[in-house]
């Protein structure tokens, strides 16, 4: 998980893994996407298969890449956890704000 988070933190890595959820793509379809030179592509890349983020798949002349779902789904199970204490104190906070509308309300 540790090697996934590093590799998020990059941004061009970010919209590489995004219009990889969209399906299947060559280095050359990222490379137009991004305002890097190719060889910065590769290796970004590189980093995304290293951190098992994205497979490859030779087709004759093109290196075809493919998002690997399981890295994102275990940072997803971590932060899930911290998930449900954001959302108990947003919860929280929404009360609190239903409360003093309510208040506000009943002194005018």
């Amino acid at each position: 998980m540790e090697a996934a988070l590093r590799a998020l933190a990059d941004e061009s890595r970010r919209t590489m893994l995004e219009t990889l959820s969209r399906g299947p793509v060559t280095v050359g379809e990222l490379a137009a996407l991004l305002p890097i030179a190719r060889p910065g592509v590769s290796r970004h890349l590189r980093v995304l298969r290293e951190a098992g983020l994205v497979e490859v798949r030779q087709d004759a002349q093109r290196r075809i890449y493919t998002l690997r779902p399981e890295p994102l789904a275990e940072i997803d199970e971590w932060l899930g956890r911290y998930r449900t204490l954001w959302e108990q104190r947003l919860d929280a906070l929404h009360t609190e704000i239903a409360r003093g509308k309510r208040q506000r309300r009943s002194t005018r």
